[in-house]
């Protein structure tokens, strides 16, 4: 994954192609690619989660956070990248992006409904309070 992110922020085309899956490869858009690489300040990249891709796997896959600016404006990429390896030549294939998984918020308090007394203090109802 990470080479992969740094042929973005070095413009190798030719290597983006070479390291996706060869089903894959004639729908590569190369231009939109270099449009995306080439208009982009790269800022980082973070491997947020792993799983698979060890010595006896034949899939793995990368869920990641690419940080970059466009026209100044601060920007993100989230993705779950999954990655096979070829069974003959054994070498490693980006084959898909998926969309990151969700994360789930749990509250810490509990919620205040609306007909609760307001947490200031004042006596009144959250939602004529604090809640209009």
């Amino acid at each position: 994954m990470r080479s992969r992110y740094t042929a973005y922020v070095k413009a190798q085309f030719q290597y983006l192609r070479k390291t996706l899956a060869p089903s894959e490869q004639d729908g590569f858009d190369e231009e939109a690619a270099r449009r995306w690489s080439t208009e982009s300040e790269w800022r980082g990249l973070a491997i947020v989660e792993t799983e698979g891709g060890g010595a006896g796997d034949d899939e793995g896959t990368v869920s990641f956070v690419a940080r970059y600016a466009q026209k100044g404006v601060e920007r993100e990429h989230r993705e779950l990248a999954v990655f096979r390896r070829d069974p003959k030549t054994r070498a490693w294939y980006f084959a898909e992006a998926r969309a990151p998984k969700g994360v789930t918020v749990v509250r810490e308090a509990a919620k205040v409904g609306r007909n609760d007394p307001c947490s200031c203090g004042s006596g009144k109802k959250f939602k004529k309070c604090h809640g209009a």
